[in-house]
Order: structure tokens, then sequence, then C-alpha cells
């Protein structure tokens, strides 16, 4: 299935990596951010990120975007985390470092390969999705600090901001022709389930919600916590899927990754919710279709990580990290009603912070 066939398909998740080697990163952030070290490779979906540790002991994230990645979107990425460190400078989010030039991407060519080079912080701590068992403390702190986050971005204003992203829960119905790429016919129902859904009560509202800039991918793979106190949170990460979009679908995308089990799906996650609307109170509109758009991310998340599997099938254990949790919190919310659904939302976010 190509871009011709669904539109608006996101032509770098579609096309292959690029390829550079440890010892070019360490070139790299030498020449252009005078930071010398040792490199290690780690895990991306459309850029190539390098740890690099200086013999001090001091470390640094050097990220090569993909060659077909736009400037303008490189240049939003950058713009949004200046933003936050000027609005909440306390708030746990990655840096990101002048070059030598002081500009904060710069153009380098690697065998043929153009691409943006930028520096950021790099934090060592745990991984969220490395925590076995997530206490509500956690889910507190997390749901305060993308509040916190929402606010520092309110009033970005940027002419990338509006690119056309595959994962922009806005364009959810784009996706239908994907479901193809499910091989079950009873999650491939589900998931049809949930996208009818989505097009019946959500998107007909969509327009009429505030919108701005959103992080637009609040997963555990891009929150870091402190390991002896994983309450703690140190960092959070990856900016990449940044867009302007209704408020609420910021929201709907990280508390889709705090679901609980198929007894009590949402319980986890109105704790996450709740945190969120003490800091940055929701609207009775925005709470009205939360539930619907939890469950279309979840729809996205399966998606689209079946059809990119077929395209790429020698990073399978990557792009599938998020799936069997998707499909468990589907399970869990297709076993109760929708008005449930929405009545426990409202009735989370109307108690008091120790109830």
């Amino acid at each position: 299935m190509s871009l011709n066939t669904v539109s608006a398909h996101d032509h770098l998740l579609e096309a292959a990596p690029a390829q550079v080697s440890i010892e070019q990163a360490v070139a790299i952030a030498s020449r252009c951010f005078a930071f010398d070290g040792a490199a290690q490779k780690l895990a991306g979906e459309r850029d190539l990120n390098f740890q690099i540790t200086q013999a001090d002991g001091t470390t640094r994230l050097l990220k090569l975007s993909h060659p077909l990645e736009d400037p303008q979107v490189v240049d939003f990425q950058n713009q949004a985390l200046l933003q936050i460190q000027r609005n909440d400078p306390d708030l746990p989010v990655q840096r990101v470092y002048p070059a030598q030039d002081g500009n904060y991407q710069v153009d380098v060519e690697v065998d043929g390969q153009h691409m943006l080079a930028r520096l950021f912080s790099f934090v060592d701590g745990l991984p969220l999705h490395r925590v076995p068992q997530r206490s509500r403390a956690l889910r507190q702190n997390l749901g305060d600090a993308l509040a916190r986050l929402d606010l520092a971005l309110a009033d970005l204003e940027h002419p990338a901001s509006g690119h056309e992203l595959l994962w922009d829960m806005k364009h959810a119905s784009r996706l239908r022709r994907l479901l193809v790429h499910i091989e079950q016919p009873d999650q491939r129902a589900l998931a049809t389930r949930f996208l009818d859904n989505f097009e019946r009560h959500a998107l007909p509202r969509l327009p009429s919600l505030r919108a701005q800039v959103i992080h637009n991918d609040l997963n555990p793979h891009n929150v870091i916590v402190d390991p002896q106190h994983p309450e703690l949170l140190l960092n959070i990460l990856d900016f990449g899927d940044m867009v302007r979009a209704p408020l609420v679908n910021d929201l709907a995308v990280a508390a889709a990754y705090q679901m609980g089990g198929l007894s009590d799906p949402l319980g986890s996650a109105c704790e996450f919710i709740a945190a969120y609307h003490r800091r940055n109170p929701l609207q009775d509109a925005e709470l009205e279709i939360l539930a619907d758009l939890i469950a279309t991310r979840l729809v996205m998340t399966v998606s689209i990580t079946a059809w990119r599997v077929s395209l790429h099938p020698e990073n399978r254990d990557y792009i599938l990290r998020n799936t069997h949790h998707a499909w468990q919190s589907l399970q869990g919310l297709a076993s109760m009603p929708r008005s449930q659904a929405r009545e426990q939302i409202a009735r989370a976010c109307q108690e008091e912070p120790d109830a």
C-alpha cells in the first residue's frame, strides 16, 4: 500500500531509514557542536539517534533528521522546546543546544545523504515502559506535567505547525484502508467499530474545540523517571510528532498509554486525566468525547503499526512495542457502554485530589 493508495501517509514512515555509522556520528558531534565522546546508537522511528558520552561522563543526544524531513518542521520542534524552557524552566523536558555557529540545526551530508543535525540533553534514568508497577503518584505527576507542557505551548505560533502527519488524530479517518493489515478478523472488526465511533461522535465536534500546538506522543518510551523513585519524572522526550490540533487530543494520546486491565480499563487512566484537569481544566465538550479519542488513538496504534511492519519487517520489535497493550485496552473499552466511559471520566475530574 503506497502513498497514492492512502492519502496523507507520512512519507517518512514509508521511506527506509538513513544510514550513518557510529564513527560518522561522532565526527558530526565534534565538528558541528564541539562535543567529543564515544557514541552508542539508540532506537528511533524516523530519525537517527546517538548517545554521545564524553570522558567526564557528560552525555548528549545527537539526532540526525531523516533526509526527507522538512527543515521548517525541525525548526518548529526546536522553537517549541525553547518556548517551554522560557515559559516553564523547571518542567523536566528535553533541552536543545546551539551548534558552534549559534543555530539549533546544522545541515550535514553523509555519503550523499543530506540531513539536519541537532544536539539535545540526555538524562540518564529509567524509561517509563520499563517500570513494572506504575503508581497513582506517577500517573498524577505525569498528568500534571503534560498539563504544564500544554500551558507552556499554548500561544506558540509557527508556519510548520499545521504540517501533515500520519499520527495526527484529527485525520484518523484516513487510516481506514490500513485496517486490512490487521490479520485477525476479530481484531480488525474491533478496530473498525471504534473508528466508526470516532467518525460518529468525535470528528464532527473537533473543529469547534480549542486548538494549539501539542506534543502528541506522550507514550511510555518518551518519559524518563527516577529508577529509585519512579513516581518522579526526569525527562519528557521526542517532540517529533508535534502538530497544531485540538488540545484534548494531547490528553487522549497520553491517556491511551495509561489504560488499565480488562476489569477496569479506564481506572488508572482517570487518575492521569484528573491530574491534568486540575492544572489545565477541560471543557465539557472535551470531556464528552475524550473516551472516543482515547479509543481512536489505540486504533491508530494498531493500524499504523500493522501497516509499517509490512513495510519494515526488520524493525518489527520496535514498531510493535505498544501493540499488545493497545489491543488489551481496546478490548477493555469494548466491554463497557460509551456512556459509562464518559461518566467515569467526568466523575474522576470532579473528585478532590486526595479522594
